[in-house]
């Protein structure tokens, strides 16, 4: 099962991680969000279990767990969307001028 993990320290380890999850059974990866242009973590992440029902073990015990000062935020990850949406919304910024119909008059 894949876990996403939010309200991280930004000092937070892989090994951190990979260690608190451990306590509840295999954990297969650690996948700490970073931003691409600064390398600066973004405050979550996402962990892989090996099995669901010590995944959802590892979810209930951990959500709004302290963690080095912070209550994360603990729950099964949702798939990305199928068009590569990343699932925020949006669908504001720029477009293309003419792809806009004018109403001229």
């Amino acid at each position: 099962m894949n876990i996403y993990v939010g309200n991280l320290p930004y000092s937070t380890t892989e090994a951190q991680l990979t260690n608190a999850f451990a306590e509840f059974g295999t954990v297969t990866s650690v996948k700490l969000i970073t931003d691409k242009a600064t390398g600066q973590a973004k405050g979550f992440a996402f962990v892989e279990m090996e099995n669901d029902n010590e995944a959802t073990k590892a979810i209930s015990a951990l959500n709004e767990a302290d963690f080095n000062g912070r209550n994360l935020r603990v729950n099964e990850a949702k798939p990305r969307e199928e068009n590569g949406e990343r699932g925020h919304g949006g669908g504001g910024g720029f477009r293309n001028r003419q792809q806009r119909p004018r109403n001229r008059q």
